[in-house]
């Protein structure tokens, strides 16, 4: 009994310093501020802080649980699709912070059609998720 109160505490001692980090991350890289900027919703910050509490207590349980959720063809393509553009978001904002088009582009020479670039990696990546979900590799 008492090892799995000691490995209760440890496991939920390390959840909440993963936990931690992940949101410094969040708040480091600007996701949040810049989602909020593009899409110019400032007077619904309440509305993100909560979407993304609930987002990180759903992860959590998920993970933990690992509950069956019969999704069907058209929810995998919604649960997909939202993945994505997290994971892009994600990408975005750490590619942003680092600079890394900017310094890309200025030492390959690219003066104009960086925007071409930018599209190209997107369908690039875009496609080769697609090809490893496909052929289940």
């Amino acid at each position: 009994m008492k090892e799995q109160i000691f490995l209760g505490i440890i496991g939920l001692s390390g959840g909440l310093v993963i936990a931690g980090g992940v949101t410094a991350l969040l708040v480091g890289l600007g996701v949040i501020t810049r989602f909020v900027g593009i899409s110019h919703t400032a007077d619904r910050v309440k509305i993100y802080e909560t979407a993304i509490s609930a987002g990180a207590v759903c992860g959590t349980l998920m993970t933990v649980y690992q509950p069956t959720i019969p999704l069907e063809l058209p929810g995998l393509a919604v649960l997909g699709l939202f993945s994505g553009i997290f994971v892009g978001g994600w990408i975005l904002a750490l590619a942003e912070v680092v600079n890394i088009f900017p310094i890309l582009a200025r030492r390959i020479g690219l003066t104009r059609g960086l925007s071409v670039v930018v599209i190209a990696i997107a369908l690039g990546k875009m496609t080769g998720s697609l090809l490893h979900f496909y052929l289940r590799w």
